[in-house]
């Protein structure tokens, strides 16, 4: 099987030239012979298509998994060409249904039970298709409320083909890595084992309930965003099942305008929603594009799909809220510093020339519209500037990035007059507030109090240990015996100036203590 599925992929590589790009890589070694030996065979294919444009056809024909993969790669703009990261970034979930007759087979296997003894009602013909999953209409018992509800259902024998594709993109992934000069500065293995990662992740429905249960929580009693409730006794591995939105997809801004939708009102607070989830919880929706967004009657976004999110820890959180201040107070200075003082620049690097090319980035952004903003360019540049400074960029910051530039377009559709650093600026500042005010630090005492209460009586223990396990704790040890011995010696003298002491002081009391004595 994997044979037959190597030469297909190698079939449909041909057709759309892809091993004339590869050629233009440089490659070295085997993977040279390979792509010249493809490359013969010119005179039965149309090349006069732009590069990515058949790129992005060659992903689509190879199905969703690459599909998919072409969607995370459009996100690293650090390892593509911008012709490419914008062409992929038009790749979209449009995969065909599955029969329903093999949807209500998954839900007997999950149930072990028909659909009809689980559901009061059940839609076969399914209301959304992607490449993961599918979802179909239902309503539950009425002894279970008789909600409506959006069944989520697994694409069958997903796990087998998702492990053999990935088993192929990574023996690419090493060609690529030792036929190509620059493939081990762009790791090629590491792109397909975070891709791995993700989407291993996205086969458990289970997680992507516990993803939407924790969503929900932060967003309680929210005016700006609506998540929607799980139903646990109905959820499996293969089968989630959670409240059905009633809403307007975003995309559609005409009937929004009808709905009488404020679409400068929607954009700010889908700002707002983005650095509250990033900056306040550090757990963020990192899959915003359109077809995951609904918008309620009363204007409030409805989020769906939470098979992807990303969290930052809290070091992250106060790094990154002191760059957004410090860009949206253009002191690219200090930019620079907070570079250098996390450690994601060299410690050598010339702050000087960091801060000038940091400026020559993001300057000419400043006061203007979202509409007069690409973030993908502005993106692009920044790592170009991180590769000649040699900084490092972040892994757990990629699905930030990915979800800035989904905001980025949804601004777009909403507003193109929006003004991203105004609306974000204040939230940003209220934030670094909060973090380092007084709020902050009741917050950190009542946080840490109780680590404090068990670790203080432990301090002299855990001293002794540190001296002893220190680096020299040898001859520190023997100073402490010495040091120990003539305390006790010290000890033993006081011990005794203070007995003669006594006997002294009882001796000058005793004759004038006693009555005297008379004279027989």
């Amino acid at each position: 099987m994997h044979f037959f599925r190597l030469l297909k992929i190698c079939s449909i590589a041909s057709r759309y030239g892809l091993d004339s790009m590869l050629l233009s890589l440089k490659p070295e070694g085997s993977l040279q012979v390979l792509a010249r030996l493809f490359n013969t065979l010119q005179f039965w294919r149309d090349l006069s298509r732009p590069r990515a444009e058949r790129l992005r056809q060659a992903l689509e024909n190879l199905g969703p998994i690459f599909v998919k993969f072409g969607q995370m790669l459009s996100t690293r703009r650090d390892l593509l060409p911008p012709d490419l990261a914008d062409e992929l970034a038009r790749l979209q979930d449009r995969v065909p249904p599955f029969a329903s007759e093999l949807a209500l087979a998954e839900i007997a296997k999950a149930y072990g039970k028909p659909a009809a003894e689980i559901f009061a009602e059940f839609d076969p013909e399914p209301v959304a298709s992607a490449s993961i999953a599918q979802v179909h209409f239902a309503r539950l018992p009425a002894s279970a409320g008789g909600h409506e509800v959006a069944v989520k259902i697994l694409r069958p024998d997903m796990q087998a083909v998702i492990e053999h594709d990935l088993a192929l993109m990574d023996a690419a992934a090493v060609l690529l890595e030792k036929g190509w000069a620059d493939g081990k500065r762009l790791k090629p293995r590491e792109v397909v084992a975070e891709f791995a990662k993700y989407l291993r992740d996205e086969l458990d429905l289970m997680r992507e309930a516990a993803n939407c249960t924790q969503l929900r929580r932060n967003f309680a009693g929210s005016d700006l965003l609506i998540v929607p409730e799980v139903f646990w006794d109905w959820c499996t591995p293969t089968v989630m099942v959670m409240e059905r939105m009633h809403g307007i997809p975003i995309s559609r801004t005409g009937d929004l305008r009808a709905a009488g939708i404020d679409l400068s009102r929607l954009s700010s607070a889908g700002v707002e929603i983005f650095f509250t989830q990033v900056f306040r919880d550090g757990f963020f929706h990192a899959d915003m594009h359109p077809g995951n967004i609904f918008v309620h009657p009363d204007g409030r976004y409805i989020a769906l799909d939470f098979g992807i999110v990303g969290t930052l820890s809290e070091t992250d959180k106060d790094y990154l809220a002191r760059n957004f201040l410090a860009f949206f107070r253009r002191d690219y200075k200090q930019v620079a510093e907070n570079h250098v003082e996390s450690g994601w620049a060299a410690a050598d690097t010339r702050i000087d020339e960091f801060e000038a090319a940091i400026r020559s980035v993001c300057e000419p952004i400043f006061d203007r519209p979202l509409k007069d903003i690409s973030f993908g360019k502005v993106l692009l540049r920044l790592f170009q500037t991180s590769r000649r400074f040699q900084v490092e960029i972040q892994p757990q910051l990629v699905m930030l990035q990915k979800t800035l530039l989904n905001i980025e377009g949804l601004g777009r559709q909403l507003d193109p007059d929006l003004d991203l650093w105004k609306t974000a600026k204040p939230f940003l500042e209220r934030w670094m507030s909060e973090q380092l005010g007084w709020r902050g630090v009741l917050r950190s005492l009542k946080h840490e109090a109780p680590q404090w209460a068990k670790t203080l009586p432990q301090l002299p223990r855990l001293a002794h240990q540190a001296l002893a396990n220190a680096p020299g704790a040898e001859l520190v040890g023997a100073r402490l015996e010495r040091l120990e011995a003539g305390q006790r010696r010290q000890n033993r003298w006081l011990k005794l100036i203070v007995l003669l002491l006594a006997l002294i002081a009882l001796a000058l009391w005793l004759p004038l203590a006693l009555p005297p004595l008379r004279n027989l």
